[in-house]
């Protein structure tokens, strides 16, 4: 199993498990809450077909990669992934977020600049700030992240099947758009997760990331479902379409958070469509 080393923590190792696989032009998967890259299995093998370098990874606390009891914000999640980066020594990557996973995207592009990136996709985002504050008066009030923090330290695996519930909107598309047997791997991924980190990432998803979008200078392509439960479009993709320049939203009517899974071949098709777009040249 491949490994990459971001830090330690006491005479321990904090390394990230990665998969690298296929030739091509490079595409960075970033995971979402509280999962690990395995998720992105519809995504990937459509990508590997069509000729890309895929690279997935499992940010640290969850999935195989160690589970340290810090770090759990988006300048040390930056900081890992331009670790990656550096190490396979990447170029021209398409990065690519889920949910939690676009505060990468968005963070990195903010911290380290596009050196490395040609272009960049967030699906279900964070962005532009969740977390209500008195300049976001749009955003979620404050005492809602709480309760999932409550909820984590009382029961963290009942909290996570209300997750898992509200990311696929499972009452609605069991059956349809998700089956069980996929719901409870997803649950069962979630498990292994760093009780630590599944409760300290919650603190991560109310960061302000407004001072990172003026720095973003490549193509950006949004994707959201209208009905998403975890993240609210009006919040999140709604808001944020209109203040990127280089953004382009597409919004998937009646789709819910998991889209990677849930909406897998309207993923593919856009991501897919919008990476055969030329890029225009910059210094």
């Amino acid at each position: 199993m491949p490994f990459i080393t971001v830090g330690t923590e006491n005479s321990a190792p904090i390394d990230l498990y990665y998969e690298d696989h296929g030739s091509g032009k490079p595409v960075v998967l970033i995971h979402g809450f509280p999962f690990n890259g395995a998720t992105w299995e519809k995504v990937t093998t459509q990508l590997l077909n069509a000729g890309y370098r895929t690279i997935t990874y499992d940010r640290r606390g969850f999935g195989n990669s160690a589970q340290p009891t810090f770090g759990y914000d988006y300048n040390t999640f930056a900081a890992d992934l331009d670790v990656l980066m550096t190490e396979l020594n990447l170029s021209d990557v398409t990065l690519i977020g889920h949910s939690m996973g676009t505060g990468e995207v968005i963070r990195y592009l903010g911290n380290y600049g596009s050196r490395r990136v040609s272009r960049a996709v967030v699906l279900s985002p964070l962005q532009p700030m969740l977390a209500k504050a008195n300049d976001n008066p749009e955003g979620v009030d404050r005492s809602l992240f709480k309760g999932f923090q409550d909820a984590i330290i009382k029961d963290r695996f009942a909290y996570l099947t209300q997750f898992c519930d509200a990311f696929f909107n499972y009452s609605e598309n069991k059956g349809k758009l998700v089956s069980e047997e996929a719901y409870r791997a997803h649950w069962q991924i979630g498990a292994m997760a760093s009780a630590k980190g599944t409760h300290d990432s919650v603190t991560a998803w109310q960061e302000d990331f407004r001072p990172d979008l003026p720095k973003i200078d490549v193509p950006l392509l949004i994707v959201q479902g209208d009905k998403d439960n975890v993240l609210p479009y009006p919040v999140t993709g709604q808001r944020l379409g209109p203040m990127m320049p280089t953004g382009k939203l597409i919004t998937l009517k009646g789709a819910p958070h998991g889209l990677p899974w849930t909406n897998a071949d309207d993923v593919n098709k856009a991501i897919l469509d919008f990476m055969k777009q030329p890029v225009k040249a910059r210094a």
